[in-house]
């Protein structure tokens, strides 16, 4: 009767262990088509480094850990949550209501230096563990924040480029995952005859940018120096290769630390010379003036009567210090920057031709420029354009448009005519690939033989201008200030400016342009008094470091 018994016992357990097994291969959907034995981990890429021309890191990937805790095998939490706390610098209370008891893993915090690491890791905790992984660090620290951006966690926690190049370049940069997938026993223990498949993971690709190091410290320097002297709320340097349009520096402040942005709210990260407009000013003049002599509606030796302001309807327009030469020269218009001999140069060449040129000139839309969050130039429908519209935008009001905009234009009327597409990655390296970013003309917008008129325009436009400055001995260097009002719910505001001026040399052939611009300086309203002593402090230091002697 035992031995019945015993048997009956086996037989009803083998049948559990069949049903058990047939009811997790053939009908629960949670199993079908799953091995319960194998467990797959990511592999982590690194994240590509940036370089600046001359192969100067920019920014580097950094050892780093994750810790996390198995609030299992914790003994005794406030220990553990008091010393957290101390080496974290994560309050207590906070720490404490972050752990939960009935969770087996749980990250706490990444991001965590060696120094850190080894201190807590020394204290022998209970339940508190590391990963390792790596963090991104720039070793120039704020330099160039607003080109770079930062690597931040998306809503699942993976990194993630935001704004500049890390943003642009994100999936170039963060490489492709990998994974390792291994059967293990019921301990969990791997079984190193059984599956064993490897993915590796493919790294980021390094950049190589466009970018001087020593010549982004120069434009950053004298930046930081005109801020202070005169007071402004906001500015940008930019310099580039007027030939290609290769961004040499790009600075513009207040900025932030991309080590420690988590510290700044995101008013900080945006980029004003790709992603703010703001009316030009008097920097727009020579754009129109260029269109007019290569439609030859005017010629350079050209003269018009300033002899007083002038009406457009119900508006009256007249030049800055409203004072009047009487007869003078295209040349005088821009080095006086008379907006009343501007309005004369626009209804010559006519409002059809003013708004063809202002779509040449690449306003109305994207640059192209290889950095997150590039905007748009505000230009109106031309059927909603009136003549007081014309009027004004020969002068550079009432047309809105990003700092990387107008020196493109700019750079056009002195290159030969060549609209080029702003850049500043040169070179993506793939492994062993070099991938090598061409210069890309983007249109035509006058000819070589007006864009050399222009030249020689506005070097006597810096030369023989109203305000006479410090300028570098022994160089040709043309350039234009300007003065823009800024609109404030649709009034212009006389007290509050934006001052700039673009200049560029060696003038008969052209090595940089560089765009200086301040928003709202206290000290003097003026690009003539502000921007433009930045822009020859500028110049001076690109003469020495470029080795440009004098003509």
């Amino acid at each position: 009767m035992k031995t019945k018994l015993l048997f009956l016992f086996f037989i009803l357990l083998y049948a559990a262990i069949i049903g058990k097994l047939f009811y997790i291969q053939l009908v629960s959907k949670k199993f079908q088509g799953s091995n319960l034995y194998l467990k797959t981990s990511k592999i982590t890429p690194d994240r590509g480094n940036i370089y600046d021309v001359n192969g100067n890191p920019l920014v580097l990937n950094q050892n780093s850990y994750l810790l996390y805790l198995e609030p299992k095998k914790i003994t005794d939490k406030f220990d553990l949550i008091n010393k957290l706390s101390q080496n974290l610098n994560i309050p207590e209370a906070s720490l404490a209501a972050e752990i939960n008891d009935n969770l087996v893993y749980q990250a706490i915090k990444g991001g965590i230096d060696e120094g850190t690491k080894n201190t807590i890791a020394n204290l022998n905790l209970p339940g508190v563990g590391f990963t390792y992984e790596t963090k991104r660090f720039y070793p120039e620290a704020s330099l160039s924040a607003h080109l770079l951006g930062f690597v931040g966690k998306d809503s699942q926690g993976a990194d993630v480029g935001y704004f500049g190049i890390e943003g642009y370049y994100d999936k170039d940069l963060a490489g492709l995952p990998g994974f390792l997938e291994t059967e293990r026993d019921l301990l969990g223990r791997p079984i190193f005859i059984g599956t064993q498949n490897l993915v590796s993971a493919e790294n980021g690709s390094d950049l190589y940018l466009t970018i001087d190091k020593s010549v982004q410290e120069i434009a950053k320097s004298n930046l930081e120096t005109g801020m202070e002297k005169y007071q402004a709320s906001s500015g940008c340097v930019i310099v580039a290769d007027p030939n290609t349009m290769a961004i040499k520096a790009l600075s513009c402040l207040p900025d932030f630390d991309p080590d420690k942005y988590y510290m700044f709210t995101e008013k900080y990260f945006e980029n004003q010379a790709v992603s703010e407009v703001f009316e030009p000013g008097s920097i727009f003049k020579p754009l129109i003036m260029a269109a007019a002599i290569n439609e030859k509606r005017i010629s350079p030796t050209d003269t018009m009567d300033e002899s007083g302001p002038v009406k457009i309807g119900q508006y009256t327009i007249q030049t800055w210090d409203n004072t009047y030469e009487g007869v003078i020269s295209m040349t005088r218009i821009l080095e006086k920057s008379s907006n009343v001999g501007m309005v004369w140069v626009g209804d010559k060449l006519g409002p059809d031709l003013m708004y063809k040129y202002l779509k040449k000139y690449g306003f109305g839309q994207t640059t192209g420029i290889d950095l997150q969050g590039e905007v748009p130039s505000y230009l109106k429908p031309q059927s909603d354009l009136y003549p007081i519209d014309y009027a004004t935008m020969t002068f550079g009001q009432g047309i809105a448009v990003t700092p990387i905009q107008i020196i493109r234009a700019f750079a056009s009327v002195i290159n030969g005519g060549r609209l080029m597409r702003p850049y500043v990655v040169e070179k993506i390296k793939y492994g062993q690939e070099i991938k090598t970013i061409k210069p890309e003309v983007q249109g035509y917008t006058v000819s070589p033989l007006t864009s050399e008129i222009m030249r020689k325009m506005l070097i006597d436009t810096v030369d023989h201008g109203e305000v006479k400055w410090s300028r570098p001995a022994g160089y040709k260097i043309g350039g234009k200030t300007g003065t823009a009002q800024v609109p404030i719910k649709g009034v212009y505001d006389p007290s509050k400016t934006i001052a700039s001026f673009i200049g560029f040399a060696p003038a008969d052939n052209p090595k940089f342009i560089v765009m200086v611009m301040y928003r709202d300086p206290k000290a003097s309203i003026w690009g003539s008094e502000t921007a433009a002593p930045v822009f020859f402090d500028i110049a001076r230091q690109l003469f020495i470091y470029y080795n440009i002697p004098p003509q």
